[in-house]
């Protein structure tokens, strides 16, 4: 089957952070590092990068665009590990107090915030 993202770029404001808080997260995923781009198994990556055109305005996901991505997760045994250790790499929690059903009874996930305001699930593979 032939992947359904070849990539995408995500542009922030401080490459450096983002660098840091979703390098964190693309490891845990099992995605490999390449400077400023990760990559998943299945060939799939991200370039992270600032527009040279960028304003300094904060990025807001209830705007028109993308409001979050969502990835799959092998296990539950991930997903809880990367719940404990999310604030400690600069994700924040998002529904914690339903965790981990926030989506609904038949769906195992976690939503994760950034500094930035983007906003990941991770959801417990099918």
């Amino acid at each position: 089957m032939a992947r359904a993202i070849h990539h995408w770029d995500l542009w922030v404001g401080d490459p450096a952070v983002a660098a840091d808080e979703w390098g964190w997260l693309f490891g845990e995923l099992g995605w490999a590092a390449d400077g400023s781009s990760w990559m998943a198994d299945d060939g799939t990556y991200v370039f992270l990068e600032r527009s040279p055109d960028q304003v300094d305005a904060a990025y807001d996901r209830m705007r028109p665009g993308i409001n979050h991505l969502a990835f799959v997760v092998e296990d539950r045994a991930l997903l809880d590990r990367i719940r404990a250790e999310s604030s400690a790499h600069g994700w924040h929690e998002m529904f914690a107090d339903r965790y981990p059903h926030a989506g609904g009874d038949d769906h195992t996930a976690l939503y994760l915030e950034n500094s930035e305001g983007f906003e990941v699930e991770l959801v417990v593979g099918d």
